[in-house]
């Protein structure tokens, strides 16, 4: 019988809207028990771009597959005493709330771990100490403040914020990293520990390149990006690879939103690559010939590139460049993805029965491990295994559950 990498771990969530649920359902795949604690109205995210009336959203369901729902109202004091039981029995605790929320619950850190010593509990905050503490987090305010909108976009533009959450989910993925490390570092230790995740850090870890370049600056301007004029910052890039290799999205035919292909030029692929745009006597050009000669070309060189790729569709540009090894990739739409069998095949876009809204989309588990296989659950209903856990785990009476329900605990 095949058994999960964090089978026997509990994992008591109390996340909402993306940061913490993503870390949270990446726990969940990996094999970990996950119980969301909701309050009775449930996790705000239920409600939010609804495309099903009454219905839980797909905001909701991608973001808490394979975990068990319980109600409580923490602010009661029976909510509180049944928290209690549940931190008590949990190998984890992750949450998301804003700055100082669980401590006015009556949860600090002190307190958690009298409770479990052995618990590892993680919070995920949009800033760390600091004049940023306070600061209401969102996705694009970790864009903006970590790094990634001042280099997104094009140079006479505006800062953009990338459609990848890396604020968010980017998180996410973060704090499992520390979670794993916790519970690695706890079978020496006997200890649970707090896992602390910033979003702006996160976002910034994410952006280190950037760090890199600016420090390249002080020694000169950076031939890799477009334009010349350089200031005390980095500039944003467009599409520019902003690495050793130079790299640009290229239009191809028929022209539509995303018939692009992202080439790159490294130094072997560039007699190939003269040879496809009909220019073959740029390879042994001198000034042509060497990445020292064409980096101050590469605007000149990408508009001969897609001087070619603008007459073929992406798909065929594709095979043409991939047949002589040149890096590349075509821009792939949301339908695109959505369709691709490869990725299907992959279980990376995975279809999902839900007992409400019937069969939707979700994107499959990026973390293949061969001995811990994922198989994709539905997000639960709201509260739907309360019963389960407060009658059959934590011992509750049936009359004491009918009580907890009339009175608003749960």
């Amino acid at each position: 019988m095949t058994t999960k990498a964090l089978e026997g771990v509990r994992v008591l969530d109390m996340t909402h809207v993306q940061s913490g649920p993503s870390a949270t359902q990446l726990l969940a795949w990996l094999g970990a028990d996950v119980v969301k604690v909701e309050a009775p109205g449930g996790d705000i995210t239920r409600r939010q771009l609804r495309d099903v009336p009454g219905v839980d959203s797909l905001y909701f369901t991608m973001l808490n597959c394979n975990k068990r729902s319980v109600t409580l109202n923490t602010k009661s004091e029976r909510g509180k005493e049944l928290l209690t039981e549940l931190i008590r029995r949990s190998d984890v605790m992750v949450e998301n709330f804003g700055p100082g929320a669980v401590e006015r619950m009556g949860f600090t850190w002190e307190r958690i771990r009298e409770i479990n010593p052995r618990i590892v509990y993680a919070s995920i905050k949009g800033f760390g100490e600091g004049p940023y503490t306070d600061f209401k987090a969102y996705e694009v305010v970790a864009q903006a403040m970590g790094g990634s909108m001042a280099t997104t976009g094009f140079p006479d533009g505006p800062p953009m914020a990338t459609g990848a959450q890396i604020g968010d989910s980017g998180t996410g993925i973060h704090a499992v990293a520390g979670i794993l490390a916790a519970l690695f570092q706890r079978e020496a230790t006997g200890r649970g520990q707090r896992v602390n995740v910033a979003m702006q850090h996160a976002v910034l870890n994410l952006c280190r390149v950037k760090l890199r370049d600016q420090q390249r600056l002080t020694h000169g301007p950076l031939p890799e990006y477009p334009g010349d004029d350089f200031a005390d910052e980095v500039p944003r890039s467009g599409n520019a690879s902003g690495g050793g290799q130079p790299g640009w999205a290229v239009k191809c035919a028929p022209g539509g939103p995303n018939d692009y292909v992202y080439v790159i030029v490294q130094p072997v692929g560039w007699p190939p690559l003269a040879h496809l745009i009909g220019r073959p006597e740029l390879a042994a050009d001198p000034e042509w010939a060497t990445p020292e000669a064409r980096l101050p070309r590469l605007a000149k060189m990408f508009q001969l590139i897609e001087e070619w790729t603008a007459t073929l569709p992406k798909w065929q540009v594709l095979q043409q460049l991939n047949s002589h090894n040149i890096p590349c990739g075509p821009i792939l739409s949301t339908k695109e993805i959505i369709e691709d069998p490869s990725l299907a095949a992959n279980e990376i876009v995975v279809e999902v029965e839900h007992p409400e809204r019937g069969t939707f989309t979700t994107v499959g588990n990026p973390l293949k491990l061969s001995d811990s296989p994922t198989h994709i659950t539905p997000s639960p209903l709201l509260g739907q295994h309360t019963e389960e856990i407060l009658i059959g785990e934590l011992g509750i009476g049936d009359e004491e559950l009918r009580l907890l329900k009339s009175s608003g605990v749960i």
